[in-house]
């Protein structure tokens, strides 16, 4: 029995706005949740494996989220484009999106692979990997770049499925990889043998490995879906012909949002090196601190996710007034959840870290970390939503710039000159470096990526130039690259 028909069970352009968000976001948050455990996994076997080895995947993890942020793209285009077309009860258009979107991000993945697979090792021993962790975290990352096509072919599955309003089937394929990747691991790591079958002992290329035909894997069962088109979108081995003219439609909106996530990548990696210039302790409690955060905002990054795709729906159908209140709703729900969240671990920090450390210092730390940044956790919601909308509505640039200002332009500089004592004695703590410096551009970041994020959506450049508008596809009789109503190009 079909749990979720997409469109004909969630209709996203009529009724109520909470109910279909939930429905979209709900689903993220476990398909979330069970990527977490996904990298847990890795993690605990790889512990128990070696020390060198767990230090390799601390590294190799950083150069995982830049790759996939380059691409990431492509992703957002055809979720867009797909979310958009349907809305507008276009299926043909939707689905060449779907098509030329898998077609293209194959193609760019392999490429990336294959680029990058010469330089893994330089780019490992530029983050700083030391001699007993560098060919470990090389050997991991050189099996994820050549297999990354699969990973991304996933990731696209994924966002076409929720353009076309369908998350619970990626949530379902989701399940079954961490599944498989949890019941691998052991076995390709540290060699074990079952019966007569011998699993070779591969250590941290082990878990790349598990990772890597886990996500191929799910790559094959979503092309099947979307090949039988019985669940979200349907793509058509006809459609996936290279189509150089409707790659710039695709690049015009996913590569303002590969700029974000890459930016988004640097931005971090360039915010741990301001850490690294405290203690042992404080860079634990700043780990630590990240990661309470990545689970506090998995909420908000779903229900960003669900605006992206009611906005994109409902601009494709015309509703744009409707697009509006669903990102004003999200944007109102989110920062009143996470503002009590937030106050929540205001008041009960230490408890909170400890769960992660009995080190006295690194408990002090940590909680003064969580203190400092809990009151802005609403803020973050805003942020989220309003940038889902921009996307939604294929303004990825916009998108991208908010983000990047949050990070780029407020935390980062803010951490460095704050938390070095850079700033005169009279104007700060005590004119000497101080890792409170870092805290407080955490706070000043996410309010202020929350009010530009509010103001500019205010503004309602959200609803200019429909990305449909642009070139259509050489499908049905259609004049490849002429609009069928004008004949302009």
């Amino acid at each position: 029995m079909n749990i979720f028909k997409g469109q004909e069970e969630l209709n996203l352009t009529e009724s109520g706005i909470v109910k279909p968000l939930l429905f979209l976001s709900l689903p993220i948050v476990l398909t979330n949740l069970m990527q977490t455990a996904y990298n847990l996994a890795d993690t605990f076997w790889l512990g128990q494996y070696s020390t060198d080895a767990l230090a390799a995947i601390s590294f190799a993890f950083p150069m995982v989220f830049l790759l996939i942020s380059l691409g990431m793209g492509l992703s957002v285009a055809g979720s867009v484009l797909v979310a958009q077309h349907t809305g507008a009860d276009e299926t043909d258009q939707a689905e060449y999106a779907a098509s030329q979107t898998v077609t293209f991000a194959v193609l760019v993945s392999a490429i990336l692979g294959v680029i990058g697979y010469p330089f893994v090792r330089q780019f490992l021993s530029f983050l700083g990997a030391s001699p007993d962790v560098l060919p470990g975290a090389t050997a991991y990352m050189q099996v994820v770049a050549l297999g990354l096509p699969f990973m991304f072919g996933f990731f696209v599955f994924i966002s076409l499925m929720r353009g076309a309003g369908d998350t619970i089937t990626p949530m379902l394929v989701m399940f079954g990889t961490v599944v498989i990747n949890v019941i691998l691991d052991p076995f390709l790591i540290n060699g074990w043998a079952v019966g007569p079958f011998a699993f070779p002992e591969l250590g941290i290329q082990g878990a790349a490995v598990a990772t890597v035909f886990s996500r191929g894997l799910a790559m094959l069962v979503g092309l099947a879906i979307m090949l039988s088109g019985t669940r979200g979108i349907q793509i058509n081995l006809a459609d996936m012909r290279p189509d150089l003219r409707y790659l710039r439609k695709i690049l015009r909106i996913g590569l303002p949002a590969s700029i974000e996530g890459t930016g988004r990548a640097l931005s971090i990696n360039a915010l741990l090196i301001v850490v690294g210039l405290f203690s042992t302790p404080v860079v634990a409690a700043y780990g630590i601190g990240t990661r309470v955060f990545s689970v506090i905002f998995l909420p908000a990054i779903a229900v960003a996710r669900g605006v992206e795709t009611m906005t994109g729906q409902n601009v494709g159908a015309g509703k744009y007034d409707r697009a509006q209140e669903a990102n004003y709703v999200a944007a109102k729900g989110l920062f009143a959840a996470l503002s009590v969240a937030g106050v929540a671990i205001f008041f009960v920090p230490r408890p909170i870290v400890s769960v992660f450390t009995n080190d006295s210092t690194v408990l002090d730390v940590g909680t003064e970390f969580l203190r400092y940044v809990a009151l802005s956790f609403g803020f973050i919601g805003i942020q989220r939503s309003f940038t889902g909308g921009f996307r939604g509505a294929g303004k990825t640039l916009i998108a991208a710039v908010i983000s990047i200002t949050a990070l780029a332009v407020v935390r980062l500089p803010i951490a460095y000159v704050a938390s070095q004592g850079v700033l005169p004695t009279d104007l700060w703590f005590f004119g000497q470096p101080d890792p409170r410096g870092i805290w407080i551009a955490f706070f000043a970041s996410n309010v202020v990526g929350a009010i530009v994020a509010w103001l500019w959506f205010r503004r309602g450049t959200w609803r200019e130039a429909d990305v449909r508008d642009a070139p259509e596809p050489n499908r049905d009789g259609l004049k490849d690259g002429v609009d069928p109503a004008t004949g302009d190009d």
